[in-house]
């Protein structure tokens, strides 16, 4: 059995056991307790000082990539948006961390499934088919887009159909990685970016407990960091990159 077959059979099986899993359990909603960060200490006048400033790395990112990207080119959009969510990620976190509550989280979350569809349908570009990643971009966009609004204006706001858009993606990425071919040189950065995201929602979990034990930043603070490093790094290897001619 050719590895493509494999890969595209494990694709669907995690896809239909995940909606299948969504379907079955109740309707979850968003814990007051997110909200209630380990530091949350006022500096300089700013409330939650670095949860607010450990965001910059990602608007860095995220203005580097859009200069990048800048002139609209089709093959080049994907790139762009992707680009554009990370920044807006940047600018969004910081307004919600000023002011943690379920409403300041929307405009955290809505440009965050922005990044995540992007990354998702670039990677189906490169590596399953240039056409399919090009087709589905625009219906991932919209599919994270309504996650949110489901959840936010949901009765009862409901996060299901937010957690699969997050992590979904995240589990079909290293199948795709492990049996589909890139079209690229520097593929295996995206194992680097996988590798930063794990991290980076390990010190988000451990954000009280780091925070206790460091006492100069939490866990989330750290998260923010780490995957600003991961989104850098992706960045570099889109730089170095050349496409494979065979």
């Amino acid at each position: 059995m050719k590895k493509r077959t494999i890969g595209n059979f494990l694709l669907c099986f995690f896809g239909i056991i995940g909606v299948i899993a969504l379907a079955s359990i109740g309707p979850f909603t968003q814990n007051e307790q997110f909200h209630a960060f380990g530091d949350n200490r006022n500096i300089f006048n700013v409330p939650n000082f670095w949860n607010v400033i450990s965001n910059l790395p990602f608007i860095i990112v995220g203005i580097l990539g859009v200069y990048k990207y800048r002139r609209i080119q089709k093959e080049k959009v994907q790139y762009l948006i992707f680009f554009m969510g990370i920044l807006l990620t940047g600018i969004g976190s910081i307004y919600y961390h000023l002011q943690p509550d379920n409403y300041t989280l929307i405009w955290d979350r809505l440009p965050m499934t922005i990044v995540f569809m992007s990354m998702f349908s670039i990677v189906i570009s490169e590596f399953v088919s240039k056409k399919l990643g090009e087709v589905l971009f625009p219906i991932l966009l919209i599919l994270g887009i309504f996650s949110v609004i489901l959840w936010i204006l949901g009765e009862p706001q409901d996060l299901r159909l937010y957690g699969f858009v997050q992590f979904y993606p995240m589990l079909a990425i290293p199948i795709i990685l492990i049996f589909f071919k890139s079209r690229f040189t520097h593929s295996s950065s995206y194992w680097f970016l996988l590798l930063t995201y794990a991290i980076a929602k390990s010190l988000e979990y451990y954000d009280v407990e780091l925070y206790g034990v460091l006492k100069y930043i939490s866990g989330h603070s750290l998260k923010h960091i780490i995957a600003g490093v991961g989104l850098y790094y992706i960045l570099n290897a889109y730089n170095k990159r050349k496409l494979i001619i065979e």
